[in-house]
């Protein structure tokens, strides 16, 4: 993996449109790059990159700011080890409401997606994680790390009888707000779940570290199986919180939050 600090070469920038705007610049806390109106991005993993270009690319809904990829003069998603996108002004924020809402009309803009094929060969730890709370895996959790809660709540378990689609799993931590503007989306960490499983995650991670009550929950109840969808998205963070070796007290203490909001809407 090339280092973080690397700015894109000049003939990358070139070739996706940037090459009379000002030197690159690295945002915060990341592997990314501005020049001028795009933003550059290192490829870690070429399938999930061009799968995540399309997905953003096909992605149209009123009320969402979308970071639209962008392609080269030649038409490639990818340049050396590189992909581009637009620039989306904003910071992630913890609106709870809002972020919900935004992950519901995501998975509207996103119902026709076909199931990403990279997603059966994941062996990650949120992988693993999410299929355990779906009951296709077991694994051993550790019980201090949250695989005591997760025991706890395995339990309550239903069957959920809704279409599956791609659903964002990471929506929350990459939300952009920018003042009243639409919420915008910069990624997409894709499962092939319920569409609504992924406002049931932001949820969940807004009680867990965003100062959410339940009563974002209850304002959300209208949406079909949330009790459940709500149980499985605490479930994949209890179990992914537990199989990671660098989680923290702080993560394992706000799922227990999240925990507790959600064994009392169940």
């Amino acid at each position: 993996m090339r280092s973080t600090l690397e700015r894109p070469p000049a003939h990358v920038c070139a070739a996706f449109g940037a090459s009379g705007e000002p030197a690159a610049e690295p945002l915060p806390d990341s592997a990314v790059w501005r020049c001028g109106d795009l933003v550059f991005k290192p490829v870690t993993d070429k399938a999930r990159t061009l799968w995540t270009a399309r997905a953003l690319d096909y992605a149209d809904e009123p009320g969402l700011r979308v970071a639209k990829p962008v392609r080269s003069t030649d038409g490639r998603w990818i340049v050396g080890g590189w992909t581009a996108s637009r620039f989306l002004s904003g910071t992630p924020e913890h609106r709870g409401d809002e972020s919900v809402l935004a992950a519901v009309k995501l998975h509207r803009a996103t119902f026709g997606l076909p199931r990403p094929d990279f997603l059966a060969t994941r062996r990650d730890i949120d992988a693993i994680a999410d299929r355990v709370a779906w009951e296709e895996l077991e694994v051993p959790l550790e019980e201090t790390k949250g695989g005591r809660w997760f025991e706890v709540l395995a339990g309550a378990r239903r069957p959920i009888r809704l279409p599956h689609q791609v659903a964002h799993g990471e929506l929350l931590a990459g939300l952009l707000f920018d003042g009243d503007a639409a919420p915008g989306v910069v990624d997409f960490v894709p499962y092939y779940r319920p569409g609504e499983y992924g406002a049931a995650i932001v949820a969940v991670d807004a009680l867990a570290w965003g100062g959410a009550t339940r009563e974002l929950l209850e304002r959300w109840a209208h949406l079909p199986e949330w009790p459940q969808l709500l149980l499985r998205a605490v479930l994949f963070r209890l179990a992914a919180n537990a199989l990671n070796p660098k989680s923290t007290q702080a993560s394992l203490d706000g799922l227990r939050v999240a925990a507790r909001e959600v064994s009392g809407v169940l």
